[in-house]
């Protein structure tokens, strides 16, 4: 059933190589399958397409957290605070500040 969601989102990217969400929701699946490496992958190349796509931050430095990268999560999440801050999208800045400051002080 997971390669099935793999196939048709990697159908949808070819489909439309631009499209942030679909991108997104693939990093997601590759995280949830426990495939990190190409969940970082496809987490990068979609900061490297659309930098302002702001849901990006908040799993990505969730991610480089698992693999006990701290300073480029801290480097993700205040990255992310930049941008949530730009797109005055205050539920995204309450997360990525409340991640950030979990990250310093744990």
């Amino acid at each position: 059933m997971e390669n099935n969601r793999i196939d048709t989102l990697m159908t949808f990217l070819a489909e439309d190589p631009d499209d942030s969400f679909v991108r997104f929701a693939l990093a997601k699946e590759y995280e949830k399958m426990g495939t990190l490496k190409k969940a970082l992958d496809t987490y990068l190349s979609l900061k490297e397409k659309d930098a302002d796509y702001v849901g990006l931050y908040y799993h990505l430095g969730g991610l480089y957290e698992v693999l006990n990268e701290k300073d480029s999560a801290l480097t993700i999440y205040q990255g992310g605070i930049d941008v949530a801050k730009k797109k005055a999208d205050f539920h995204a800045l309450s997360e990525l500040h409340t991640a950030k400051m979990n990250l310093e002080v744990g």
